[in-house]
């Protein structure tokens, strides 16, 4: 190619970076998120809002489980569950043989996950002042990797690899973090009868992972049945998923990977169906009757705060201390400055904080919508500061790079 014709097309590669970046990468789920709240939004303060509400909170007429009597329960219970199960793969595949499996390159991103999710609580508690409040403290805690990664995707190549693996590693750990909180502090009864029965069907399952049984059928079966039994222990549903995952075995008799084939098969089906769907039927918050002081009560402000505050604190100051202290160094290439808003990014917490959110504070409305209303708030300004931050300061820019990432010769 001339140079006359580079000269003339870089400019227009410059000006639709941006427009391109929203339809490939990182990015494409953040955005669909970010369509579907705002039309969960709209949806819930629109004329056909009632429809909107009977849709996913009305009495099925006809359901096989008597539990799920309404479409929400059976998105937050049962289908959620794929979502659980693809991040249940995730972790174990980062385990064995991903970011996670060196225990020198798993320290910065554990501790800081950690920190990320105990300062967004305490700062959420002492803003929230308890109380009745007191059951929400973890819907600040965790971190959507979907909208992260997806506005960190909308920057190219201007963020260094070491801060996308680093924010990556952080979220999954997160998750991690997110799944065991429910499951111990969000499980008020548990029936003993079905939990032996999870016991033994787990027991199963991991029995075909000792014989190497490598066809999926068996696992998915079982993986049912399992989720079955977890639905009646008490403990929330969804957990079945991560523990199906863990069962199912890294690689087949012949050496190829099944847990990277099924992760791989079904990870855009969780991200472009599951979570959307999830994200449609839980981010649209009703305003009629809602004044002003329903955005200064307690609980939205604090959930913002330990999003948009917390975070940033107890992941920044980490980071900071095992650098200077020598207990792990900051990632590779990457300035302070840079580590401050991929900081900022981990404050958006979507899909996690709203499923929290509904396990808080069970058979409380009310408090559900102002939650929605804090998680919303924080997530947008924790985006919008973050990818600000990230924009404006960042040493590397993808403006000076072709589409492979290459600078132009």
């Amino acid at each position: 190619m001339s140079n006359t014709s580079r000269t003339t097309t870089t400019p227009l590669r410059r000006v639709f970076a941006p427009v391109r970046a929203l339809f490939v990468g990182d990015a494409s789920a953040g955005i669909l998120l970010i369509i579907v709240a705002a039309a969960a939004m709209l949806a819930a303060n629109s004329p056909f809002a009632a429809e909107y509400k009977q849709l996913f909170y009305g009495e099925l007429t006809f359901t096989p489980i008597a539990k799920l009597d309404d479409l929400h329960l059976w998105i937050n219970d049962g289908l959620m569950a794929i979502f659980f199960f693809v991040v249940g793969l995730e972790v174990k595949r980062e385990m064995i043989s991903g970011s996670l499996s060196d225990p020198a390159s798993r320290r910065l991103p554990m501790v800081a996950a950690a920190a990320g999710m105990i300062v967004p609580a305490l700062v959420y508690m002492a803003v929230s002042g308890g109380g009745v409040y007191s059951s929400g403290w973890a819907i600040p805690a965790a971190t959507d990797i979907a909208f992260a990664m997806g506005v960190l995707g909308l920057l190219g190549n201007r963020v260094p690899a070491s801060l996308r693996l680093f924010l990556l590693t952080v979220a999954i750990v997160d998750d991690i973090g997110a799944v065991l909180v429910i499951a111990f502090f969000y499980t008020p009864t548990i029936k003993m009868a079905w939990l032996l029965a999870t016991a033994l069907v787990l027991g199963l399952m991991i029995g075909l992972n000792r014989m190497r049984v490598s066809v999926f059928w068996p696992y998915i079966l079982m993986a049912m049945v399992l989720w079955y039994c977890v639905l009646n222990t008490g403990v929330h549903a969804t957990i079945a998923g991560v523990m199906a995952a863990l069962t199912i075995p890294l690689r087949r008799r012949d050496g190829n990977s099944m847990l990277e084939k099924l992760e791989h098969g079904l990870a855009p089906w969780s991200a472009y169906l599951v979570v959307p769907i999830f994200g449609f039927a839980n981010a649209g918050v009703s305003l009629e009757g809602l004044g002003i002081e329903a955005f200064t009560d307690p609980l939205p402000i604090a959930i913002a705060a330990g999003l948009v505050v917390g975070k940033q604190i107890g992941i920044f100051s980490i980071i900071f201390i095992s650098d200077k202290v020598g207990f792990a160094p900051r990632p590779a290439n990457a300035s302070w400055v840079e580590i401050w808003g991929i900081s900022i990014l981990c404050g958006i917490g979507f899909t996690m904080s709203l499923f929290i959110s509904s396990l808080a504070f069970p058979q409380q409305p009310m408090l559900i919508e102002e939650a929605k209303m804090g998680i919303l708030t924080g997530s947008a300004i924790s985006a919008i500061l973050g990818y600000i931050v990230l924009r404006l300061t960042t040493a590397h820019p993808a403006a000076d790079c072709d589409d492979q990432g290459q600078q132009p010769a």
